[in-house]
């Protein structure tokens, strides 16, 4: 059986192995410590605080393996072969809407990383997809769900 990877830059596997120390040796005990506290009033067939505890701990725990599972198959992207005006995960990429010139900004990331409100895109974005290849001062058509937009790409710099 072939395992998943996940591509993701260097800061990214480091960020989610950080998230990972903190569910392990913070937010496990703080949810021991609730469970112990909500056993502690007696019924647990009626106890809220202690069905909420239960089901933060199945929460954790399940973040916790799935967090595992992306570090164990973590492919770190290295773009030192890669040309620096191409666009490639962990790139930086800027283009300028057409017609109107309305500029934006995006990091290309592997999904595990991404977070489009701080312009982090996933490389399985469409936005992405139709840039990954692409080099500065190329025009881009990029089949989004809201329509056709046509772009073209101003720069291009490694993080």
């Amino acid at each position: 059986m072939v395992e998943k990877t996940y591509p993701m830059t260097l800061e990214g596997k480091e960020k989610l192995e950080q998230e990972l120390e903190q569910l392990k040796t913070v937010k496990r005990g703080e949810i021991i410590e609730r469970i112990k506290i909500a056993r502690s009033f007696g019924d647990l067939s009626e106890n809220s605080e202690y069905e909420s505890a239960k089901d933060e701990q199945a929460f954790v725990e399940g973040r916790i393996s799935t967090l595992e599972n992306m570090i164990r198959f973590a492919q770190i992207i290295d773009n030192e072969n890669v040309d620096s005006d191409e666009i490639s995960i962990g790139k930086t990429v800027t283009f300028v809407e057409l017609p109107d010139d309305e500029e934006e900004e995006y990091t290309i990331v592997g999904k595990a990383e991404a977070d489009p409100l701080t312009g982090k895109i996933s490389n399985d974005s469409p936005i992405a997809q139709a840039l990954i290849g692409k080099s500065v001062g190329d025009v881009v058509t990029i089949a989004t769900p809201g329509g056709n937009m046509e772009v073209k790409i101003t720069n291009v710099k490694n993080n």
